[in-house]
């Protein structure tokens, strides 16, 4: 059976190494006779799979040893309940708004404290990133927050804010692992996994350990404490295993091809292609400024809704999956996350270019 294009922005692609040889472990691990579904997250075969992906994971960001890494669950959208539960001291914090993601973080946020909108990209669509050089950082936030990759609207933070002695969260939801990161920039990065790193079900969290404290908001649930989960090893319950696994089986893909330093420059090539054919054609047009385009989600549309609806019906005819951008922006949305190959981006823009031909006026 052929496998499609797959252009979801999650759950997403995922590289067609890993999937075969889970698929040769699937009723026997390494000769347990079990499945990594069926064992005991407390057995030491267990054991060995979280430590072992924690490592390369590790290995891959250059993490510090000052920062915890946790495996969790409840995807990104519980870490915006997570988040100023356990950080917001003085219940103050600043958010960059950049879109659909930061806009629910900020409406959760808001249940625990004050929010303070720093700096926002609203008044153009979300089609670009803030100046972040100059931001007026509240005196007694607890944080200054920013989603550093927009999955619905194709932008990308180059620059990050300048906040001083504040501490920077980040989602990284999409972009992690796409290309190195400073991760000493950062107090804390959380990322679910299903859009470039594994399937749903698996958020990744890595925390400065001064920030793991016992002293969270009252009313804080056990389960959503970082302490808890940290002083366990992320084993303070039943963790989503087989989706660690998986993920411990991309972050070893991404080791034997070179690293965040390869896979950039293989992200930078698949987005050029893209991007160069979007900036020539007299049909499709990106809807981001050049300055801030994502390497992971390439938005554009052409003049109508109409044809926009007739390129995504005939792309999948093709085998192009998943091209419809999100629901709240219309338009079309190719996510070519680190598993996408190559020539998938090259079949789709000769497909572009294909139809382009047809539908000219």
């Amino acid at each position: 059976m052929a496998r499609a294009y797959n252009f979801s922005a999650g759950p997403a692609i995922l590289p067609e190494s890993v999937l075969r040889e889970a698929a040769e472990e699937m009723l026997d691990y390494k000769g347990t006779g079990m499945s990594v579904m069926e064992m005991s997250h407390r057995s030491k075969v267990f054991e060995e799979i979280i430590e072992n992906a924690e490592k390369t994971l590790r290995e891959l960001m250059g993490i510090p040893n000052n920062y915890k890494v946790l495996f969790l669950q409840g995807g990104a959208s519980q870490q915006f309940a997570m988040i100023p539960m356990n950080l917001m001291k003085n219940r103050v914090a600043d958010y960059v708004n950049t879109g659909q993601w930061t806009k629910r973080a900020i409406a959760e946020a808001r249940m625990y404290g004050e929010v303070n909108i720093i700096a926002s990209s609203e008044d153009r669509t979300f089609s670009y990133i803030p100046e972040v050089k100059d931001l007026k950082i509240s005196d007694d936030a607890d944080y200054v927050y920013i989603c550093h990759n927009n999955t619905v609207y194709g932008t990308k933070y180059n620059q990050i804010p300048e906040i001083g002695d504040k501490i920077l969260v980040a989602d990284m939801s999409s972009d992690i692992l796409s290309e190195p990161v400073g991760v000493e920039k950062y107090g804390l990065i959380f990322a679910g996994v299903q859009k470039n790193v594994g399937p749903a079900g698996v958020v990744v969290v890595i925390i400065r350990e001064d920030l793991i404290t016992e002293d969270v908001l009252s009313g804080t649930p056990t389960m959503l404490r970082y302490k808890i989960h940290a002083d366990n090893q992320s084993l303070y319950n039943t963790p989503p295993a087989y989706g660690i696994y998986i993920c411990g089986k991309v972050f070893k893909w991404i080791k034997d091809i070179g690293g965040l330093e390869a896979m950039k420059k293989i992200n930078q090539e698949k987005a050029g292609i893209v991007y160069d054919f979007l900036d020539k054609s007299r049909m499709f047009k990106g809807t981001v400024v050049k300055k801030d385009r994502s390497l992971m989600n390439v938005t554009f549309v052409t003049d109508s809704q109409e044809l926009d609806a007739k390129f995504v019906k005939e792309a999948k005819a093709e085998g192009f999956e998943n091209l419809k951008g999100h629901r709240t922006v219309g338009g079309m949305r190719a996510s070519i996350y680190n598993a996408m190959p190559l020539e998938g981006v090259k079949a789709l823009v000769s497909f572009m270019q294909k139809f382009e031909e047809e539908n000219r006026k």
